[in-house]
């Protein structure tokens, strides 16, 4: 079974924490071979019951602003059929067509010309920065300006608008809280801090700052913060996503374009460069998060196979003794003998024995090739 058929993402779990499109995230991730734990940090509130939103809607229709930034598609839309729901669809879009209406991207563009308004500007990079820049050498003193909200922080766009003598009223279109169930949450907190999980896809910046509320309301959020640093990979959708994690000193990784699929081939590189490859006995060996190619071939690993194999790997060709395998085995106690089975069951799972060899009255160790990384003929 090659990398094609089994997938590149194959052997490696990866947490989501997204609420919005995450059955599409979910799917591109499996279908890379990916397991997945999905623990929806966020709900989002519905926009017909976002009292909010309508009292933003009813400011704009009865004091027109000077300027209106759209900055998502989605948002945009969900805005214009809850506006409709309301009653005020058409009072909103005549508001609309009075104003300076900036659209952030092509897809919001789609959005604006889709509700039959035209928009009066698009930047190409999709940047909120180009349109900050484009209002500010416009100039904005005694302006009045409304921001379509979509749940992400925009550091320093509000500051610098109002700095600059606008007033700036935000349209909250999908306001985030906490999920109602937590045990999903909960689960993947869990995972995080065993060490069953090898990276976390954030697609808000929300929804990290969710994860880390609720580690640090069950008294977790420093190893939380900790395993995010150093053992499990964090990436992130964008540069806004990633800002909570930055902050905590958490290394992140982001695509070049802001999008899922972009963000899932990301993974794809990323966690496959970290895994572990070895010429062990005549094979090539390769260690993912909870399985092994051998020979480009998939075997699952239970985890106490794994951490066993883990051990070995981070010492190959030495002897590991019995005594330091057991204090690698999850909760295995003082029975050494729970190594010769949970051995037995890591050799018979990498359908290999030979990769393993037991040295008598000492432990095991990987029968490295000392010689396969040798170009010497």
């Amino acid at each position: 079974m090659d990398q094609h058929e089994h997938g590149p993402l194959a052997g490696f779990t990866v947490g989501v924490t997204a609420a919005r499109r995450a059955d599409e995230l979910i799917a591109l991730l499996r279908r890379r071979g990916a397991s997945v734990v999905h623990g929806p940090a966020l709900r989002i509130v519905p926009l017909a019951d976002d009292t909010e939103l309508l009292a933003a809607t009813k400011e704009i229709i009865g004091n027109t602003p000077d300027v209106v930034v759209a900055t998502t598609a989605i948002g945009f839309r969900g805005w214009v059929e809850a506006a409709e729901g309301w009653g005020h669809g058409t009072e909103l879009l005549g508001a609309l067509r009075e104003v300076e209406l900036l659209a952030r991207g092509p897809k919001v563009k789609g959005a604006v010309r889709a509700a039959g308004l035209t928009e009066s500007w698009s930047p190409s990079s999709e940047s909120m920065a180009e349109v900050l820049d484009r209002l500010l050498a416009e100039g904005v003193a005694g302006r009045r300006i409304a921001l379509q909200l979509h749940g992400e922080p925009l550091p320093g766009f509000v500051e610098a608008l109002t700095a600059a003598g606008a007033t700036v009223l935000g349209v909250p279109v999908y306001r985030w809280m906490p999920p109602e169930d937590l045990g999903p949450l909960d689960r993947l907190i869990d995972t995080v801090l065993s060490g069953a999980v090898d990276a976390v896809a954030f697609t808000s910046a929300p929804a990290a700052a969710s994860l880390f509320a609720r580690a640090a309301e069950r008294g977790v959020r420093e190893r939380v913060v900790e395993a995010l640093r150093h053992e499990v990979l964090a990436v992130c959708v964008g540069p806004v996503t990633a800002l909570p994690l930055q902050a905590e000193g958490i290394p992140t990784h982001q695509p070049e374009r802001f999008r899922l699929g972009p963000l899932v081939q990301l993974l794809c590189t990323e966690l496959p460069a970290r895994s572990r490859v070895l010429p062990v006995a005549g094979h090539r060996v390769e260690i993912r998060g909870h399985a092994v190619l051998v020979d480009g071939e998939l075997r699952p690993v239970p985890p106490a196979g794994m951490a066993l194999l883990g051990l070995l790997a981070r010492r190959p060709g030495w002897v590991v003794s019995r005594a330091d395998l057991l204090r690698a085995l999850p909760g295995a106690g003082r029975d050494e003998h729970a190594v010769e089975t949970a051995m037995a069951r890591l050799r018979a799972s990498l359908g290999t024995p030979k990769l393993i060899q037991t040295v008598v009255k000492r432990g095991y160790r990987l029968s490295l090739d000392p010689l396969a990384d040798d170009p010497t003929p």
